[in-house]
């Protein structure tokens, strides 16, 4: 089935996510927080809430996009992640979410999807997110070409950080009770058959959470505040169980580029990844 081009510019309904400290809890728990973060896993401390959370609300408007759109489910391949703070996401609350097509491009045999969503809170804007989604098999229809990544390049210098964070091999396991259910993490045999014989891989929007960690970790003093924008594609599997490896190089222009690695594996498992971090609070 050929991707639906007419949908380029659609927007859906508003989607209401209702939802309480265990969810923002459960999630931190997907992404690896221990009892190290107790600020993030203890309702009497709030809890606080990572940034990275973002895409859980937005679930529902993509999954609505997807049916839109005709993409196939079978061939579709999670390119590329990005959310944008507007402030900080409350600890419960009822959130609104309206999804939209950006654009759908031709590149040759694959095609691009490119979904926004925009959230709010009490009337007011609170996160933004874009899913950039490669569809198999779906080219060659004469579209136009991607647009160019705003991704920074890795300068040719030693990393200014580097923050190592071990997963456990129930990660993917605690990660999918968020909301992201596909078999291909969680079942040994539809592994394999899609081509991973060593077992489920990790989501890569949990991998996406762990940058965001090491970003926290790193640069903005555990502050989830400061972390504005978190970009990242995605290029290799990583499997539960796995240490997380993130370099980053703080650039002229005050965005921070990234680059992620699995275990001893030299080849990055996240590229064209950056941040934009806000100064201290206060100052």
């Amino acid at each position: 089935m050929s991707l639906d081009l007419s949908t380029i510019g659609q927007r859906t309904a508003p989607f209401v996510f209702e939802y309480d400290w265990k969810a923002v809890v459960l999630y931190a728990l997907g992404v690896g927080m221990t009892r190290d973060d107790l600020d993030f896993l203890y309702e009497g401390r709030g809890p606080r809430v990572l940034p990275t959370f973002a895409v859980v609300p937005s679930y529902p408007a993509i999954a609505a996009l997807f049916e839109q759109t005709r993409c196939d489910m079978t061939r579709l391949v999670h390119g590329n992640q990005l959310i944008r703070l507007h402030g900080p996401i409350p600890p419960a609350g009822r959130l609104e979410t309206v999804g939209a097509v950006k654009g759908i491009y031709d590149m040759k045999k694959l095609a691009q999807v490119v979904l926004t969503t925009s959230t709010t809170f009490e009337g007011k804007p609170c996160f933004d997110t874009e899913w950039s989604l490669l569809v198999r098999d779906a080219g060659g229809f004469g579209g136009e070409r991607p647009p160019k990544s705003e991704a920074p390049k890795i300068p040719d210098r030693p990393a200014d950080f580097q923050v190592d964070l071990t997963t456990s091999p129930e990660q993917a396991l605690l990660y999918r009770l968020s909301g992201d259910l596909n078999p291909l993490h969680a079942d040994p045999a539809f592994a394999a058959a899609a081509g991973f014989a060593e077992g489920p891989i990790l989501h890569g929007l949990c991998t996406f959470g762990l940058v965001g960690r090491a970003v926290l970790k790193a640069l903005c003093a555990g502050d989830e505040q400061r972390l504005v924008t978190l970009g990242a594609q995605f290029r290799r599997p990583v499997w539960p169980g796995e240490t997380l490896r993130t370099t980053g190089y703080v650039l002229d222009s005050g965005r921070v580029a990234l680059e992620a690695f699995a275990g001893d594996k030299p080849e990055p498992v996240i590229t064209n990844a950056w941040a934009d971090i806000s100064p201290p609070r206060g100052l």
